[in-house]
């Protein structure tokens, strides 16, 4: 089993990413995975205040402006729009002085509304019924090696439900929030449901939107996905997000399609 963590701290603001980190495009470069976890664990930081007034995040978009250097990055949250019940905050990832990732989180005020909660999916079949499956047969990188991957059947080209874990820490000796690493498993949905072998075609997404209805929990994310590609050189990966008590949202992923 790995040990460690996906990032070590600096200072309050910076942070090295470990081998872990690596990515599956390119093993020089940050799996976005772990570094989405990174920038929500930056923000949940950046203000005791907003967790007093009861406000839970409701979306976060991530919009990927360059190349992740598996190298020390920088994290710079801001409140773009304060308020009681709404707030919109801004973080910003620098790598060598250069913006590499623009984060957009919108805050909600949480209230009772479980007389009439309803209309999302069912429950998953729960990992524990499910054989691990060895993504880093398909994709190279510290960050696959490092998760634990249970589909509910094998994966299709452009189609599987699984569950993602993993034994590392996402900061080494840093408390971590259950959102920050729910959303530190959720950029591979693009990784589970290949349409092509990505030694033939590439697909990167260039950002990462997530919709919550609902605050997950618990140490598994569940990822339930679909691939498109169009004619024209784009694509979409959608994803029904769960944890083990079902849906929590919906993830959305921009791709770039292109030959290899």
């Amino acid at each position: 089993m790995n040990t460690g963590s996906y990032y070590e701290p600096i200072d309050e603001h910076r942070y090295k990413p470990t081998v872990h980190a690596g990515g599956a495009w390119d093993p020089g470069e940050q799996h976005f995975s772990p570094l989405g976890g990174l920038i929500v664990h930056a923000i949940d930081r950046s203000s005791a205040a907003r967790r007093d007034r009861g406000l839970v995040l409701s979306r976060i978009s991530f919009d990927i402006l360059g190349r992740l250097a598996l190298d020390e990055c920088e994290i710079r949250v801001e409140t773009v729009r304060p308020g009681r019940t709404i707030e919109l905050v801004e973080a910003v990832v620098l790598i060598a002085d250069r913006p590499v990732v623009r984060a957009r989180a919108w805050f909600l005020a949480a209230g009772d509304t479980s007389a009439v909660a309803g209309g999302g999916a069912d429950r998953l079949t729960p990992p524990e019924a499910l054989a691990p499956w060895p993504m880093a047969d398909v994709w190279p990188g510290g960050y696959i090696a490092s998760i634990d991957v249970r589909p509910l059947a094998p994966p299709q080209p452009g189609r599987t439900t699984a569950w993602l874990s993993t034994p590392l820490d996402l900061v080494a000796g840093e408390p971590v929030g259950p959102l920050a690493s729910y959303v530190a498993l959720v950029d591979t949905a693009n990784g589970i449901a290949v349409r092509q072998s990505p030694t033939a075609w590439m697909f990167p997404n260039v950002d990462l939107t997530l919709h919550l209805h609902r605050q997950p929990e618990g140490r598994w994310t569940g990822l339930d996905t679909t691939v498109v590609f169009g004619p024209t050189g784009q694509g979409i990966t959608s994803t029904v997000l769960h944890d083990l008590n079902g849906p929590v949202g919906h993830a959305q992923q921009m791709l770039t399609v292109r030959p290899g």
